[in-house]
């Protein structure tokens, strides 16, 4: 460690804050206006790479030289941006109105549609794209040799800040934008085409992307796993600065860019006999950041509370007791499942992948309590999924437990992780409070990831196989199904016992609630960790199934997979989870079984359900069930009407 060193450092961490901001500042940009979190952002970034790095090598091709090297980057953002644009018409502009987490739903659809199509057209194969000309070279700083493009990207940041802020603040359109930003509804109201207004602010924060992807290309290869990566980093930026701040978004790019920098130049540091490798911190700081942040400062360090929407979206209705006829079709698939791998006794996979289904109908209904009744958005319930996962692997490893007492056990430090972790996120809301789950779920995999003495860090633990008595895949399958069966019917009682009442009173109306005596943020808390406890279940229950468990139980991408099978089920109906974790799951295994773009067609899939769908699947089978009803009950008055001697008679056995 060094004075030049930390100098050098810094300025790589402006460079990184550059590309970084340009993704964040279109991602804030879009919400802002169209309310949309836009989960394909990610997607436009590596979409702009890859396309500079197409257009880079052909203008070279055809001898354009170093003139075509800096062509491409301003094409391949206007091209990009045309993507951007034909998006949000085409699909968009058709669920501006459907709820948001719907929306998100679609967005990530988007994101494997685009990763397939960028996987067919550039391969799986890394892109390393050239040097810039005229900036291929260094210069020196304190003894030190630092990047000349490196210079000229720390220049692009504020420049790209101060052009947007020109165009938002001193022009006609930039006056809209901002109006639809503090409310969009009155801006609709006023005679604006408001749909035209969204498609020009998609076109820019996409524009904004792909300009981002295509300037890092000189500095990074382009990959498949960009846009995750990309995406969550943005998420981070755009909440860490507020939402809908394009200087709160500047401002949390260079702290997290130069705080990132900072670890690195600490490298590896003796306390107290102890060693610390700040560098690993960079995988989590991000995260650290937003987490602390937001519990200080609830709306983003230059953010404001978002002025409440005039239209509320797809109504939260009542939740009705079912009649005997549900009671009887629920016992009738519950027999359906365990005699199913009886009836497939020859095809042993099938066994194992109905245990998978299982598994992940139980997280989707732990997500879905706290996300419908409950109205807590989540996007790292992963975390209490591998927690459970982790504590049984390790209460039979170190603690030597048998199973059974490891499964009864391994829920209870999910929960407490659902204790620690729901203090905090109870007191957000929205947006703020899912990205606040997500902040600790990615804390908790950092943890997981690099504690190799304890969790096998990347390698994860082995070995973690049932007794004896549940080596057979159908006696394992039994239990499982039985473990789901009783985890799903307990949410249902907890959900019309006296505080599944409360905690559904807290979501429809919070002034109301706490205005009669109820503590809101206690109620919430408790469910949060109810939520956790059930979560933890399944995770431990994976564990065994698997035999061993990796780092993955508790990435984004387990919670991403539980929002999907919530919200494909519909989130209005308890049917629905389980449904949509069944549906999910099995679409993933036979799409990807049979083509080598599953994720396209999955994508695809999601996509055609959504727009047929939007209730969710259950949602849909219930909603032509009322209405089934509903004409039966108008067919019997048009009767009763056109017979009065036969309703005269009905009336009178009613009274007596």
């Amino acid at each position: 460690m060094n004075f030049s060193g930390l100098i050098v450092q810094l300025l790589n961490g402006l460079a990184s804050a550059s590309s970084l901001f340009l993704v964040a500042a279109g991602l804030s940009l879009i919400f802002g206006v169209t309310r949309i979190v836009n989960f394909a952002h990610g997607s436009f970034f590596m979409v702009g790479i890859y396309v500079a790095y197409s257009l880079a090598e052909l203008l070279a091709g055809v001898g354009w030289g170093g003139i075509g090297f800096w062509l491409a980057l301003p094409v391949a953002a206007i091209a990009v941006a045309a993507v951007g644009a034909s998006i949000e018409i085409v699909l968009l502009r058709r669920i501006y109105k459907a709820p948001e987490l719907f929306q998100l739903l679609a967005t990530f659809a988007l994101v494997l549609i685009i990763k397939d199509a960028i996987l067919y057209l550039w391969g799986p194969d890394e892109l390393l794209g050239p040097r810039a000309p005229g900036l291929s070279g260094a210069v020196e700083i304190l003894g030190r040799s630092f990047p000349s493009y490196d210079l000229f990207l720390i220049i692009i940041g504020p420049l790209v800040l101060g052009a947007v802020w020109l165009l938002l603040s001193r022009t006609r359109f930039g006056t809209l934008v901002r109006a639809a930003t503090q409310d969009r509804e009155m801006v609709s109201a006023l005679s604006i085409n408001q749909a035209w207004l969204f498609t020009a602010v998609f076109a820019i924060g996409s524009l904004l992307a792909g300009l981002g992807g295509a300037l890092q290309l000189p500095r990074e290869p382009a990959t498949l796993e960009l846009d995750i990566n990309t995406i969550s980093s943005a998420f981070v930026v755009v909440v860490v600065g507020g939402l809908g701040s394009l200087p709160g978004a500047y401002v949390a790019a260079l702290l997290i860019s130069e705080i990132k920098s900072l670890c690195i130049w600490l490298g590896v540091v003796n306390i107290g006999g102890f060693s610390f490798s700040f560098p690993k911190l960079t995988l989590v700081v991000e995260f650290v950041v937003m987490a602390a942040v937001l519990v200080w400062r609830p709306w983003g360090l230059m953010g404001r509370p978002q002025a409440p929407s005039r239209y509320l979206g797809m109504q939260e209705e009542p939740l009705r007791r079912s009649g005997p006829g549900y009671a009887a079709a629920a016992a009738t698939v519950v027999v359906a499942l365990a005699l199913l791998p009886v009836l497939t006794a020859d095809s042993p996979y099938t066994t194992v992948l109905l245990i998978d289904l299982l598994i992940a109908a139980l997280f989707a209904a732990s997500l879905h309590f706290i996300m419908g009744p409950a109205g807590l958005h989540s996007f790292g319930h992963a975390a209490y999924f591998g927690l459970g996962a982790y504590g049984a692997a390790l209460l039979v490893r170190a603690g030597g437990l048998p199973m059974e007492a490891a499964l009864v056990l391994a829920p209870l430090v999910a929960g407490l992780g659902a204790l620690v972790f729901g203090w905090f996120a109870v007191r957000l809301s929205g947006t703020y409070l899912a990205m606040l789950t997500l902040a600790f779920a990615q804390i908790t995999w950092a943890i997981v990831y690099q504690w190799d003495s304890l969790t096998g860090g990347s390698n994860g633990l082995t070995g973690i196989w049932p007794p004896q008595w549940l080596a057979g895949k159908q006696n394992y399958y039994w239990l499982t199904l039985l473990i789901t069966a009783l985890g799903v019917w307990w949410l249902r009682r907890v959900l019309f016992s006296p505080f599944g009442y409360t905690l559904r009173a807290c979501r429809d109306s919070t002034v109301r609630a706490d205005a009669i005596g109820i503590d809101v943020k206690l109620q919430q808390w408790m469910g949060f960790v109810l939520a956790g406890l059930v979560g933890g279940v399944a995770g431990a229950l994976f564990a065994f199934s698997k035999g061993s468990i990796s780092p993955e139980t508790l990435g984004v991408g387990k919670s991403v997979d539980g929002l999907v099978m919530v919200l494909l089920g519909g989130i209005q109906t308890l049917a629905g989870p389980v449904v949509g974790a069944f549906t999910f799951s099995w679409l993933h295994d036979a799409v990807a079984r049979n083509t080598d773009y599953w994720r396209a067609m999955l994508g695809a899939i999601i996509l055609l359900l959504v727009l047929a769908f939007p209730q969710g699947i259950a949602g849909a089978v219930k909603e032509i069930a009322d209405r089934w009803r509903g004409r039966r009950d108008d067919i019997v008055a048009d009767e009763l009407a056109q017979h009065p001697m036969q309703a005269a008679a009905a009336n009178g056995e009613t009274e007596r």
